[in-house]
């Protein structure tokens, strides 16, 4: 099958690449991990002309060929690797009008490698807004490469672009001469290592002599080659780079000073550097900053309890209606509450997901997503942590998944690390409905002034989880080592209106990813926890079938619906599952829970909401009386002794258990897609579990 033409998008940081992806591909793209590693890769089709139909590849943002993160090393792997898939027949590099000077650092670097190269120059009214004007025309004469001002929030320019892709594509000139004279070009081995790589150019050959022992394409045969004809001349990496930069920069101003006019020499002050000096206030910032989170989350309950409502109603419906088609038994059983209420179990939270991804793009694409990370830096920081990771910390109010998923645009793989272990102590909406009904079971309605005391314990539990989260973060710096250095630049985005075409593709795609990756985990784990609870061993089972049938067939027909209730519960307690809360009841006794909590605990490992249901069952045995709530028979519950189970002391136990502890198997999965390794996950796992523990054990024994 014939390669497809393949062109790479190229650029800075907030160039505009996004939008020109989304520009040029439309609908067509796909969201994929490039091989080896769990970075975006963001493919797409676009129509070029009515005879080329391209592969559209949109790779991480970088400064330069020189990586410093993990984004950055796929970009440069995927430039340099002439055997790769993805390696690209044409760059279209996107520059920044308005940062033109270190834009054309990257765009120098990328012709050198001798691999065909068109600029596409957006922000040109950035750029006039600054006083600055570009003449395009001499600026491609003297780039020696096609210059094209492009606008893809608006659509301007692509129809030129396409027009200079396809006369590329159809002669496909490559630079002979390098942009700067480079003396390290002209050494003897570059050309060794050029010939052992199968390098066209010896300015990537340079690039591989600098980044070999990090670059994952090349053998073993090959780094151990490269490190012994480096290490016979001397090769000093960091002083050939500054030496490169210098060269390049001179070059550069050159250009600059021939094709851009500035009106004065003093920086026009932008309507984002207005808006900033009240956004990123000390005071004043940080207040509008809680205000758009408060609204943030708000938005999030308010606009996913509607889907989340009609997908719940569904798979309902669903259950119902195919409990009454298949005869009783276990196929109908597997089926309703193993097959479909899996598949409720993973829908009910795509709204929410789709929604959290799309009001962080519109606060990214509005270029507020930046102010938020900068004016968390100083508390991330003494945390050991950086103002990235908030942002993956706040989505973890909402779900931990698309919040571990969030932790990608961490450089430093040390804080991406901790960030992704510590997020899940957020308290997540899964573990709203456990809070409410605990809380609601053994908190008073008292108030406090104009404040609710239940109210006050629902947020106390919320800050602990961020506080807790903090601490944890700050031990793990202290306790792993990396040499890498821990350094937040982040440069801040002017102003635009959001993309709606392209939160909508976002929401789309975000949703596609969590069904697909983490619902096939949350399958089958459902699957194993419904078999636990449906068998166990014959002889139990069998006997309580046999103990209940014969008092079925003697009892009034009044009776038998609650002899079945007692009937099923009583072989849940016999099942696997009941076998396993009874086996850890001498484990959770000094947390103040008996064996049907145990229960819960392990069903609620599949989802924490689950808890609720799991209680919901447990406590329907014996009760006649309809008309009582949960929180009512759950408030009844009593101990052998004659106790109430659920005291103040146990209640308080069970929230701070449920505020700590990895009840969320989705959760895991999603660590473990994001670092490759179970590791993490079980590190994770067992550092929460034992928080969880001993928090619980404290605070049941300050209250009991």
């Amino acid at each position: 099958m014939k390669r497809p033409y393949t062109i790479a998008l190229v650029g800075n940081p907030n160039s505009g690449k996004s939008s020109l992806f989304n520009s040029l591909t439309g609908l067509n793209q796909k969201v994929g991990n490039f091989p080896g590693v769990t970075v975006d890769k963001k493919t797409g089709i676009s129509a070029i002309s009515d005879t080329l139909r391209a592969s559209i590849i949109d790779l991480p943002g970088t400064y330069s060929l020189y990586p410093k993160s993990a984004d950055e090393q796929v970009s440069c792997e995927v430039l340099l690797n002439r055997e790769a898939t993805e390696r690209p027949d044409m760059i279209l590099v996107i520059a920044d009008a308005s940062n033109l000077k270190r834009n054309l650092l990257f765009c120098s670097q990328i012709m050198d490698l001798k691999i065909p190269v068109v600029i596409a120059l957006t922000m040109m009214d950035i750029a006039r807004e600054k006083g600055m004007t570009i003449d395009t025309a001499e600026l491609q004469r003297l780039m020696g490469v096609p210059v094209i001002p492009i606008n893809p929030r608006a659509n301007k320019g692509i129809a030129q672009l396409k027009k200079t892709i396809e006369e590329v594509h159809r002669n496909p000139v490559q630079n002979r001469q390098y942009f700067t004279d480079i003396p390290a070009l002209h050494t003897p081995w570059i050309a060794d290592i050029q010939e052992l790589c199968g390098q066209a150019s010896g300015y990537a050959a340079f690039h591989i002599a600098c980044s070999y022992s990090t670059l994952h394409y090349l053998n073993a045969a090959q780094r151990i080659r490269i490190g012994a004809i480096l290490g016979e001349t001397g090769f000093h990496r960091s002083r050939l780079q500054a030496e490169e930069i210098v060269l390049r920069y001179r070059r550069i101003d050159a250009i600059i000073q021939q094709c851009v006019v500035t009106d004065s020499p003093m920086r026009k002050m932008l309507i984002s550097d207005r808006i900033d000096k009240t956004l990123l206030h000390p005071l004043w910032g940080n207040i509008i900053l809680l205000i758009v989170l408060f609204l943030l989350f708000q938005s999030i309950f308010w606009l996913a309890q509607y889907p989340m409502n009609w997908i719940e109603a569904l798979f309902a419906m669903a259950g119902n209606a195919t409990a009454q088609v298949l005869p009783p038994g276990y196929l109908s059983d597997l089926v309703v509450n193993g097959i479909i209420a899996g598949l409720g179990g993973i829908a009910i939270f795509v709204p929410q997901i789709m929604i959290l991804f799309g009001l962080i793009t519109i606060l990214e694409d509005s270029g507020y997503m930046a102010r938020i990370s900068f004016l968390t830096d100083r508390i991330m920081r003494s945390a050991g942590l950086n103002g990235r990771s908030v942002m993956p910390l706040i989505s973890g109010m909402a779900c931990a998944v698309p919040a571990v998923m969030a932790a990608r645009t961490i450089q430093n793989r040390k804080e991406r690390i901790i960030t992704i272990l510590v997020t899940p102590l957020m308290s997540c909406s899964a573990r709203l409905p456990v809070y409410t009904m605990l809380i609601g079971l053994v908190i008073p309605q008292h108030r406090l002034g104009i404040f609710n005391l239940q109210g006050l314990v629902l947020m106390g539990l919320y800050l602990l989880g961020f506080v807790m989260a903090l601490i944890v973060a700050r031990v793990m710096d202290l306790l792993i080592k990396a040499k890498e250095r821990n350094f937040f630049l982040m440069e801040l985005p002017v102003y635009r209106a959001p993309r709606w075409k392209n939160v909508g593709i976002t929401m789309i795609e975000k949703g596609r990813i969590f069904i697909r990756d983490v619902g096939k985990v949350i399958m089958v784990l459902s699957l194993i926890l419904w078999a636990l609870a449906a068998f166990g061993p014959p002889g139990r089972m069998q006997a309580v079938e046999r103990r209940y049938e014969a008092l079925i067939a003697q009892a009034p027909e009044a009776q038998k619906q609650e002899l079945q209730q007692q009937m099923a519960t009583e072989k849940l307690e016999h099942s696997f599952a009941g076998i396993m809360g009874h086996g850890i009841e001498p484990v959770i006794a000094p947390l103040g829970y008996d064996w049907k909590i145990g229960i819960a605990l392990i069903t609620s490992f599949a989802a924490r909401e689950v808890f609720v249901g799991t209680m919901a069952t447990l406590y329907s045995v014996g009760n006649t009386d309809d008309t009582k709530t949960l929180t009512e028979k759950m408030r009844d519950a009593r101990r052998p002794d004659g106790s109430p189970v659920y005291t103040l002391a146990t209640g308080l136990s069970l929230l701070i258990f449920y505020a700590f502890a990895m009840q969320c198997m989705s959760t895991l999965a999603a660590v473990k897609r994001e670092t490759r390794s179970w590791k993490y996950p079980a590190l994770q796992f067992v550092y929460m579990g034992l928080l969880a523990y001993v928090g619980a054990f404290i605070v049941y024994n300050i209250f009991r």
